[in-house]
């Protein structure tokens, strides 16, 4: 008997402390708290690099940035990389990608907003060796978003919001028999976060719960941002829930994550790049079929880890955290607004963090046990 069909489902800047089922009082994500409900959520996972595409580079190779090839935001992920879509088809799957992939050749000099990157065609010997092929490379186009690929030889215009139209396209593809490995690659809820999200309506800022870690002087933009941001949290779920529903879930191991997360104002930052919890945890759910595991697992995991963990699950192994800190860094500093500055490296544990700048010396370190909100620095206070 053949392993099960795989699922990923990757989205963009979903934070892990986001969703009902990570205790997030405002959010609205039924379907997803379902799935959390009936499979396993890791509370302690993390991106190994909280920038798209270092995370997306780590993530389908299963090597860090810059090993995988990838070490400057404009770097594109070598064709000669092998990733878990050359892994799964020596094991017999079927192979599909569809969405936003973000390590093709970009123009640095085109704006990152809009058709110029949407509508940019990577070719197929860049498509990380999936057997079907459709997405985007970037673009930031929430609505109405450019697909191209296997079957769509020139970009061509879908209109919708962009969840709503690439879980109609993937769901076709997934209806197929198996077995399969399928990655479905979200932008939502990545800025801009004023866009449309499929006729949610943007939250009242005033209404909403901040973090305790967010300084008055971040608290009006911060409202202002996690208004949107939690329209396209539901907007998004809403797509989610409509092809979970098409799934057979008595067949099919579905991962639910994040490639990182975003400050949202949290320690007076925005965006990402930073070692901060907010920036690098990320929501890692698994729902093993036919409901076979179910629970909390507290210990660290990176998502460096998840081709090798699907590889092994096709082989019916269930690998589990060994308990040893998860590498998080940034391998270099990408000059865009409000991203982090420098970079640096470091490690997250079950109880503490520690991270170093590029000459090696401390700059944070906190105690995740009685500090989860990183507010006393004890680098800073000169504490260990």
């Amino acid at each position: 008997m053949s392993g099960p069909n795989f699922l990923w489902i990757v989205t963009t800047q979903w934070r892990a402390q986001a969703g009902g089922f990570a205790g997030d009082p405002d959010a609205r994500t039924p379907h997803l708290d379902r799935l959390a409900a009936e499979g396993i959520i890791h509370s302690a996972a993390v991106t190994p690099h909280p920038f798209g595409p270092f995370a997306r580079a780590a993530l389908l190779t299963g090597l860090p940035s810059p090993d995988n090839g990838v070490r400057d935001y404009w770097d594109a992920l070598p064709a000669d990389r092998e990733t878990i879509a050359h892994r799964m088809k020596r094991r017999g799957y079927a192979t599909a990608f569809f969405g936003k992939w973000h390590l093709g050749e970009r123009d640095p000099a085109a704006p990152l907003v809009g058709e110029a990157h949407a509508r940019t065609v990577v070719p197929p010997e860049r498509r990380g060796g999936f057997d079907h092929w459709e997405g985007f490379d970037s673009g930031f186009l929430l609505n109405d978003p450019w697909l191209h690929g296997t079957g769509l030889p020139e970009p061509r215009q879908f209109f919708g919001y962009q969840s709503d139209v690439l879980v109609d396209r993937a769901g076709e593809w997934l209806q197929r028999a198996g077995p399969w490995f399928g990655v479905l690659s979200l932008e939502p809820p990545h800025p801009p976060y004023a866009a449309p999200a499929a006729g949610v309506a943007r939250r009242d800022p005033a209404a909403l719960r901040l973090r305790a870690n967010v300084p008055p002087a971040a608290e009006a933009q911060a409202r202002v941002e996690l208004a949107g941001y939690h329209a396209h949290l539901e907007a998004t779920d809403r797509a989610l829930g409509r092809l979970l529903a098409r799934l057979d879930g008595a067949r099919t191991l579905v991962v639910f994550t994040s490639v990182h997360g975003d400050m949202l104002g949290s320690h007076g930052r925005f965006r990402k790049g930073w070692p901060y919890e907010e920036s690098v945890r990320v929501p890692l759910v698994v729902r093993f079929p036919a409901g076979e595991g179910r629970g909390i697992e507290p210990e660290p995991v990176s998502l460096v880890e998840l081709g090798a963990w699907t590889e092994a699950w096709s082989e019916g192994r269930r690998p589990r955290p060994t308990g040893a800190p998860a590498a998080i860094s940034m391998p270099s500093v990408v000059a865009l607004p409000w991203q982090c500055d420098r970079v640096w490296s470091g490690w997250r544990s079950r109880t503490r963090k520690e991270v170093f700048l590029a000459d090696g010396r401390p700059w944070l370190a906190f105690d995740l046990e009685r500090d989860p909100e990183e507010r006393c620095n004890l680098v800073a206070a000169g504490g260990g």
